[in-house]
């Protein structure tokens, strides 16, 4: 038998097989099968083994996925396997959220391509790297669809903010960026590292999770808009003329409409994607808002957008250091709410060593 870079999932749970497997086919290749059916010819890299009606035929399929030297992840809710590893098998709880399931599963798969012997308890920056994958497959998605006129769902925006706040939780602001920058798509990149900062900002100020989940989702989206713009004028390599910028100033509308258009999309999100340029002293856009009239979720969303931007390399300049950005961002009050940015460099950038503002 040959052995392909390929996920196989073994499950008596065809529902959850099938979502676990639409997520796996964002990375790589992903079948799934019962467990009456046979090991395939064409063996895969990893594959998990998600069987809880028959724990027989459970560990008959671990221990035959081992003989095979197929690194696998058993999903069970057998006490006596919780946490056990057994050469390349790693075991989770049938329940476990489906973000640890893929960090998880990934990480086997990053493994094997390197030929490295799995180990339990990964590596923070690994977990890190494999959420973030999950996380861009998901916003890749979102984006594609708005794109090309695709309805889009909450589902789909949710799923990919509960990666967020999990990496968030797990491996810190810093690390989640370090492993955000390696992904090459600067739209989704910036999206990313947005939504990071924001899901930081929420759990440093102690936010219910619910308003955790609103603010981080409303990140993730507020250029959603931008799917729209054109991409000479989206990836050019240098500043934008009067004309194109006029263009570009178009997407808080453009992204705005779009979630308006779908259904389940809360009117604090739909702020968040047409206001998140908008300034105190009334001169952002696309509406002038000023003062009070600009909501709370919306203004945290902006410091995390333009802190983003600042410290983001781009075609045309370097990349600040958070301090000096901080510090620019300072200047710009009264434009930007001071006692938000002053929480934001306590509550989200002392986790970053090169954010000290002096």
């Amino acid at each position: 038998m040959t052995q392909t870079n390929t996920v196989l999932i073994v499950s008596d749970r065809p529902q959850l097989a099938a979502l676990l497997a639409r997520a796996v086919e964002n990375v790589v290749a992903c079948r799934c099968i019962e467990p009456g059916e046979p090991l395939p010819a064409a063996l895969p890299a990893v594959a998990v083994v998600d069987v809880s009606r028959n724990a027989a035929l459970a560990r008959a399929w671990v221990a035959r996925l081992h003989a095979s030297c197929i690194a696998t992840l058993q999903l069970t809710n057998q006490a006596d396997a919780i946490g056990r590893a057994v050469s390349a098998t790693r075991t989770l709880r049938a329940d476990a959220p489906r973000t640890m399931v893929l960090a998880t599963l990934f990480g086997l798969v990053d493994s094997r391509r390197t030929g490295e012997r799995p180990v339990p308890g990964a590596a923070t920056a690994a977990r890190a790297e494999n959420l973030a994958r999950v996380a861009d497959a998901m916003v890749t998605r979102v984006f594609e669809a708005a794109g090309a006129g695709r309805v889009l769902t909450p589902a789909e925006a949710d799923a990919g903010t509960e990666v967020i706040l999990e990496a968030i939780s797990e491996c810190g602001i810093r690390t989640w960026l370090e492993a955000v920058e390696r992904h090459d798509q600067q739209l989704y990149q910036h999206s990313l590292s947005v939504a990071g900062y924001a899901a930081a900002f929420g759990t440093g100020l102690g936010l219910p999770r619910a308003d955790q989940m609103r603010l981080a989702r409303a990140a993730l989206l507020h250029d959603l808009g931008k799917a729209k713009i054109p991409l000479e004028i989206l990836n050019k390599p240098g500043r934008l003329t009067p004309a194109e910028m006029a263009v570009m100033q178009t997407h808080p509308a453009i992204g705005a409409d779009l979630l308006r258009d779908q259904e389940g999309f809360d009117a604090q999100t739909l702020q968040v994607v047409r206001h998140h340029h908008e300034m105190l002293d009334g001169s952002g856009y696309p509406d002038g808002l000023a003062g009070a009239a600009i909501p709370d979720l919306v203004r945290l969303v902006t410091i995390c957008d333009i802190h983003s931007a600042l410290t983001e390399r781009r075609p045309y300049r370097d990349r600040l250091p958070h301090g000096q950005a901080h510090a620019l961002m300072l200047d710009m009050v009264p434009r930007l709410d001071a006692d938000l940015l002053r929480a934001f460099e306590r509550v989200v950038l002392q986790a970053i060593p090169d954010a000290a503002v002096a």
